[in-house]
């Protein structure tokens, strides 16, 4: 293990972090790629591995990591608390709502195909398809309060 300068022992690890240049340049090159990889999760978990609950916590873990690097107080900027709020009840809306909508069109809670009356195969699709961005869309915000909720306190 390398041994700490003195200087080093009294700043911050915090100040420490930002002022690495190369973990911020590397990581403002992989949280673009992490959040294009969650989006192709949601995008292709009804064809296989994969889907709104993973995809969620990988956009997320994407927002996250750009928090650790540049600092709460830019992801706060740019998600404000409300927005986070309003992201958990969109995604839960969105989920019900299809079960809601189905139920609507009379059949049971869930069951997608009556969500287009001409091919059922198609509603299965966009049932899944929804319930899944709204899932993910939940989780995603889920994960940012949970950080803002942590990252947020202080030392006592």
């Amino acid at each position: 293990m390398s041994e700490l300068t003195a200087q080093e022992e009294t700043t911050p690890i915090k100040m420490r972090v930002r002022e690495t240049v190369i973990l911020r340049v590397v990581g403002k090159a992989l949280v673009p790629f992490i959040l294009l990889f969650a989006l192709y999760v949601q995008f292709h978990g009804d064809y296989g591995p994969g889907g709104g609950f993973q995809a969620g916590v990988i956009f997320a873990a994407g927002l996250i990591l750009h928090a650790l690097i540049f600092g709460l107080d830019e992801l706060r900027t740019a998600i404000p608390l409300v927005v986070v709020e309003i992201g958990i009840a969109l995604g839960a809306l969105l989920y019900g709502g299809v079960g809601v909508a189905s139920m609507l069109l009379g059949s049971e809670f869930l069951d997608y195909g009556v969500l287009d009356g001409h091919d059922p195969a198609h509603g299965q699709h966009l049932g899944i398809l929804l319930v899944e961005l709204g899932v993910g869309i939940t989780v995603t915000f889920v994960m940012v309060a949970i950080f803002y909720a942590f990252a947020g306190r202080s030392r006592q």
